[in-house]
């Protein structure tokens, strides 16, 4: 709205220093100040409401140090990081980008589902909250709506560099391109492969190697992809969600290194240098991301040990889903494994610990386990680990592999 209203004073009435808000860095800028803002000082009076009225988390008796204290805790705090989130979105970006719209669909919706499952748990009293049947239901639809907007819609495209540059200029007796020349914007099921040179991956090619024809059928192919990557990554943050901290911080490391790719994405110039493809309109979710990270950072002032306030599904499976969509909208949903390396780790604890229990139990009438509990930062809790040093451990861990994803840009 901000960005309108600054708009309109610049080019109608000429008033100094408004342009300043063309600038993706100036309304990034105060995205973040804005959300750091409203989650710490209307958090905290949230926190104080939630608490009036008995809206705390249900511990079940797990064996693990700290575990009883934690009782009592107010919890659906995500509401906090939503807010922070959508409020200086609305503010600062330009509300008729398709994924800007499509990344707020995707908080609002996710948001919703988590917040019912919250809600049963603390005011039906019922412990399993929202049946998964009904989280794997609105998984799969924001799946469909989501691939859909990236495949239909005619604002998702990519412009390719050209293959013959334009020079015009020479200089020390050679010739440089004065501006970068890209093809014209297509639409395309492109998406990037991490560490190979020729790193561009069309998912058409799963289909088109039966006929060519199929390629405009591909959305059968794109779009079940896209569901899966949603469904895998909220749940991976949901799982994650389970110490003081340790979701609210790892999502904030991701979505740094997701800005950056959509910064370099969604400019012409480093598209060029760095030899990627541009992805017009993009840039703006850098604005997202800022208010992202402020709403996590100022979330993480009363989340982090001994947390005061616990999101739950409200915010977990919110920012999970809200990740998922971000990748894939840069094209680097390919990436996940290594930028959502954490959210993966915790994952497969899960699966192992389970389908090995399982395994064992069939075959020798006794299920045996590989982690002491799973999900994994259970294990390391049970190994003696204080839950401060298992969450700072697992954030050195999420900063590294942020920083390899971002150097996969030139490392090739």
């Amino acid at each position: 709205m901000l960005y309108y209203l600054f708009n309109y004073l610049d080019e109608v009435l000429n008033v100094p220093g408004a342009g300043a808000m063309q600038y993706i860095s100036t309304r990034s800028a105060g995205a973040i100040v804005t959300s750091l803002l409203i989650s710490m000082v209307f958090g905290k009076r949230l926190i104080n409401k939630l608490r009036s009225l008995q809206i705390g988390e249900t511990v079940r008796d797990l064996g693990l140090e700290g575990q009883s204290e934690k009782a009592g805790t107010p919890t659906m705090g995500g509401i906090i990081i939503l807010g922070s989130i959508i409020i200086p979105v609305l503010l600062f970006a330009k509300l008729d980008n398709i994924y800007v719209i499509t990344l707020l669909l995707t908080t609002v919706w996710m948001g919703t589902i988590g917040f019912l499952d919250d809600y049963i748990k603390v005011f039906k009293k019922n412990k399993e909250g929202l049946r998964g049947t009904f989280k794997v239901i609105g998984q799969v639809t924001l799946g469909i709506i989501v691939g859909s907007i990236f495949y239909f819609h005619p604002d998702v495209v990519l412009k390719q560099k050209a293959q013959t540059q334009v020079t015009e200029t020479e200089v020390w007796g050679e010739t440089h391109n004065t501006t970068p020349v890209f093809n014209d914007a297509e639409k395309s099921t492109k998406t990037t492969i991490p560490f190979l040179k020729n790193n561009e991956f069309d998912y058409a090619k799963l289909i088109t190697w039966i006929s060519p024809d199929l390629k405009n059928y591909a959305w059968l192919i794109f779009i079940p992809i896209v569901i899966f990557i949603i469904t895998a990554v909220s749940n991976g943050a949901n799982l994650t969600d389970g110490i003081d901290g340790l979701a609210t911080g790892s999502s904030a490391i991701i979505v740094v290194a997701l800005a950056v790719l959509a910064y370099v994405s969604g400019s012409i110039i480093f598209a060029d240098y760095l030899n990627i493809m541009y992805i017009p309109y993009s840039g703006e979710m850098v604005i997202f991301a800022a208010a992202f990270i402020g709403a996590c950072i100022g979330f993480l002032w009363y989340n982090s040990y001994p947390a005061q306030v616990f999101m739950g599904d409200t915010g977990s499976l919110a920012i999970g889903a809200i990740i998922a969509v971000f990748s894939i909208a840069v094209r680097k949903e390919l990436l996940i494994p290594i930028l959502c390396g954490i959210f993966l780790a915790e994952n497969l604890s899960v699966i192992l610990q389970v389908g090995y229990f399982k395994y064992t139990k069939k075959k020798y009438g006794e299920g045996r386990r590989i982690f002491l509990m799973s999900p994994l930062h259970h294990h390391y809790q049970k190994k003696g680990y204080h839950e401060s040093k298992i969450v700072t451990r697992f954030w050195i861990i999420g900063i590294m592999l942020a920083v390899l994803a971002i150097i996969t840009l030139k490392i090739r």
